[in-house]
């Protein structure tokens, strides 16, 4: 598994609009939607269920990352959205540092071994300096694109 085969590059948000945590997660529910990757019916919920997750802990792991997840009977395919925000978010991150990075996973209910295998992949990619840097520096869907496919292929190094 890799990152080009988790993120839907449609889905894909180069300059967030959001200010906020809730609206961020919205944002990129959204975009999952509207590429097809979830039904509009089960916004809500999805939106819902994300802020749960978030209730129960912050997905922000630091270093400016966040990695909200959720595993959801409506979803068929996993399918990932990233969302960049110049100015940061406060997602109540673990260092206490405002988010500029957003990774949203969404996945099946019934294939949790697929979303454990997706969240490695997921962190280990953001666990390395270079990577969150470009991807930080980004300012397209291509660039972004082109920075997994890169990380796919291992030329990106720590």
């Amino acid at each position: 598994m890799n990152l080009r085969e988790i993120v839907v590059e449609q889905a894909i948000v180069p300059r967030l609009s959001a200010l906020d945590r809730d609206g961020v997660i919205n944002e990129l529910v959204g975009a999952l939607i509207d590429a097809d990757a979830a039904e509009a019916s089960a916004r809500d919920a999805l939106v819902k269920k994300f802020l749960d997750r978030e209730a129960k802990g912050s997905t922000g792991f630091g270093k400016g990352v966040a990695v909200p997840h959720v595993k959801h009977d409506s979803i068929p395919k996993m399918a990932a959205a990233i969302g960049l925000s110049a100015e940061g978010v406060d997602f109540n991150a673990y260092d206490r540092q405002p988010v500029y990075t957003v990774f949203l996973l969404l996945s099946p209910a019934d294939k949790p071994e697929e979303h454990l295998q997706a969240m490695e992949v997921i962190f280990k990619n953001l666990s390395k300096d270079t990577f969150r840097r470009f991807l930080r520096q980004s300012g397209s869907v291509d660039e972004i694109t082109e920075l997994l496919t890169d990380a796919d292929e291992q030329r990106i190094g720590g």
